[in-house]
């Protein structure tokens, strides 16, 4: 069975020869494991048999990147989005955000039309050389092909201040609501130019929207289907009619957005976040004839120095989760330098050990 077959069994609720397996390691864990032994020359996602490979497109308004200021540990630099952001030389954290680029509405309407067509034509937006090169490897290996975008509150969250967001969806709804979907928009452009006009197919979408913490959604359900919910309806839409099903990414504990997110259409929730009280075991009790999970495996207790710990992580949640299909491995979040690569090489032996059907 190939990975692609192995995906969308498991997304239509069916069982497949085994669990698919998909995961994302931050760069700075990669470093690590090369150093413990992986082979610098063979891409992670290859020496672990990642599943998924996923194809993007520039959602910027394609302001210039300029380096402000480095040294030896960090990068200061103006971003894509018009922000300022400080990183770490390695990338391997959230980076620190100095400047927003979108502080009034006159800010966003600049920012508005360098996302139309008539700024930059949607072609522009799009790497075709790299497409094509990542698409038509992927296909001759058999690999579950994904559209991916960020969406929704997460990708407003590149312009404005999460504080001034939350304040915005409340006292100005409009404005907010005129931010996604003018953004919404533009996934809908790109993904029609690549699929319609230039005829290239996938198997999948994931669709990025972080939208909660470790102790519930950062807004009320209600503001979610207000102001969110129509416009992650009418992308899933648009991918429903073209077979796909959505993958929805969201950090923290989401239970209370869970029911709108399977009324908009949404068909696998990912990563689960164990940290944040999500438990597969308990999700597919109440919502697995519905929705399909993919993640949950906790990267703290990757890194426990007990390899009992992983190993019951792993059993006692594949042994609920995978039961008719609708399951997918990856861990609870990014896997961190945290983990060692003996303990990483444990967890995939233990993912194939228990993803057996």
């Amino acid at each position: 069975m190939t990975s692609r077959e192995r995906f969308l069994k498991a997304l239509r609720h069916e069982e497949p020869d085994r669990v698919p397996i998909h995961d994302s390691p931050w760069a700075e864990t990669v470093r690590r494991w090369q150093r413990e032994g992986l082979p610098a020359e063979i891409p992670v996602s290859d020496y672990f048999g990642y599943e998924l490979v996923g194809i993007g497109f520039d959602q910027s308004p394609m302001f210039e990147v300029k380096t402000l200021y480095k040294d030896d540990t960090y990068i200061v630099e103006t971003t894509p989005y018009g922000g300022i952001r400080k990183n770490f030389r390695t990338y391997a954290s959230t980076p620190e955000i100095i400047e927003w680029a979108v502080k009034t509405k006159e800010d966003w309407l600049k920012i508005k039309e360098r996302l139309s067509p008539d700024f930059a034509p949607d072609y522009t937006r799009v790497d075709w050389v790299g497409l094509r090169t990542t698409y038509q490897r992927a296909r001759s290996e058999g690999k579950c092909l994904a559209f991916c975008a960020v969406v929704g509150y997460d990708h407003l969250q590149s312009y404005v201040k999460s504080e001034d967001l939350l304040v915005m969806m409340v006292e100005d709804p409009d404005w907010f609501r005129d931010m996604v979907e003018t953004t919404t928009e533009l996934v809908l452009r790109v993904a029609k130019l690549i699929i319609e006009d230039a005829g290239y197919t996938f198997d999948v979408a994931f669709l990025f929207n972080d939208m909660a913490y470790r102790n519930g959604p950062l807004f009320s359900p209600k503001l979610y289907r207000d102001l969110i919910m129509p416009f992650d309806k009418m992308l899933c839409d648009y991918f429903h009619s073209k077979g796909m099903p959505v993958i929805y990414h969201t950090d923290g504990d989401v239970r209370l957005l869970i029911p709108y997110l399977i009324e908009a259409g949404i068909d696998c929730l990912q990563p689960l976040e164990a940290k944040a009280n999500m438990d597969v075991r308990e999700l597919k009790k109440q919502y697995g004839d519905r929705l399909a999970f993919m993640g949950n495996i906790d990267v703290m207790k990757m890194a426990h120095p007990d390899p009992k710990v992983i190993e019951e992580e792993i059993r006692s949640k594949f042994e609920v989760a995978k039961v008719g299909g609708g399951y997918i491995y990856h861990s609870d979040h990014s896997v961190p330098p945290t983990v060692s690569f003996e303990q990483y090489c444990r967890v995939m032996e233990l993912v194939r050990k228990y993803g057996e059907y």
